[in-house]
């Protein structure tokens, strides 16, 4: 089974799936270490891990594509990625949807926002006329080479218009032949439980640190009908802490004494990364050669 037909079979199954955020390919890689069916990968740890900067549309498609392109290699899971508003308008659209499927993605959505785009948790953003975003549907759609690449509509409205323009947008996507609607920002049980009503597809929520709030617990999530969670800066805030936690204990303490158990032990590290799969496959290569060149000398 191809992992964009994983994908979509686990968003279709009954119950929760949990869907954590990689900023990069390690963390890709520990995810799947820990035993995780998926990959998310957002904008907004895209940008902060590459520019240190906020998700206010800093970076460009193709800063996207080959982060992404990253972490898909570095796993053997179907990846869930961020293509903000699609770069610009339908011709936009298709190349992204091109560069991302070519990056190995499983699934990608984008918003409605108008660009540039803007962390669906900050203030300011505006959306498109509802024209515009589904002529954007229609070219991802048109564009893709695999069927079984999951596209995604997001809409933004609710935080914009309100509740119930988020809701018909999200009718409209799906008329218009996304594979899922998504409004973002509803995320209170009542909302959820109305978007599950009207909205007839799989119901995929995001748990964002962005978001500055506490968020429903999975058991609450799963018992209302949610198909999916995505927890697309977890990663990134968790390796920032740690990172920080560790540099003021150097700093204060003046000694290396106490950092080690802070830090994953080198045997875990060097599995992680396959050093030994690397040092078998050189030797096997080696092996090999050897063998060749004894062959053609006996030959002569």
């Amino acid at each position: 089974m191809s992992l964009r037909k994983r994908l979509r079979e686990l968003i279709a199954r009954p119950g929760l799936l949990l869907i954590p955020g990689a900023y990069d390919a390690m963390s890709a890689r520990i995810i799947e270490a820990e035993g995780f069916e998926a990959v998310a990968c957002g904008g907004g740890v895209t940008v902060g891990s590459l520019l240190a900067q906020p998700d206010t549309g800093q970076c460009n498609m193709r800063d996207y594509a080959d982060n992404y392109a990253r972490v898909c290699a570095a796993v053997e899971l179907p990846v869930l990625v961020d293509g903000d508003t699609g770069f610009g308008g339908p011709n936009n659209v298709r190349q992204m949807v091109r560069a991302f499927e070519t990056a190995g993605v499983s699934g990608l959505f984008f918003s409605d926002q108008t660009f540039p785009n803007r962390c669906a948790y900050h203030p300011g953003k505006s959306v498109v006329p509802i024209e515009q975003m589904l002529a954007k549907i229609k070219a991802a759609l048109d564009a893709r080479r695999d069927p079984d690449l999951v596209i995604v509509a997001r809409t933004d409205a609710a935080s914009v218009e309100g509740v119930d323009a988020a809701i018909e947008r999200c009718q409209l996507f799906l008329e218009a032949g996304a594979d899922i609607a998504k409004p973002q920002t509803l995320d209170t049980p009542d909302e959820i439980r109305r978007a599950i009503r009207e909205i007839p597809r799989p119901h995929i929520v995001t748990l964002s640190q962005m978001a500055g709030r506490r968020h429903l617990d999975f058991g609450q999530l799963e018992a209302l009908g949610v198909s999916a969670a995505t927890l697309p800066s977890v990663t990134m805030f968790a390796a920032a802490e740690a990172i920080r936690r560790t540099l003021r204990g150097i700093k204060r303490d003046n000694t290396l004494a106490n950092v080690d158990r802070d830090l994953i032990p080198l045997a875990d590290y060097y599995q992680l990364v396959g050093l030994q799969r690397q040092l078998e496959r050189e030797r096997v290569y080696d092996e090999e050669a050897d063998a060749l060149v004894k062959r053609w000398a006996a030959r002569r």
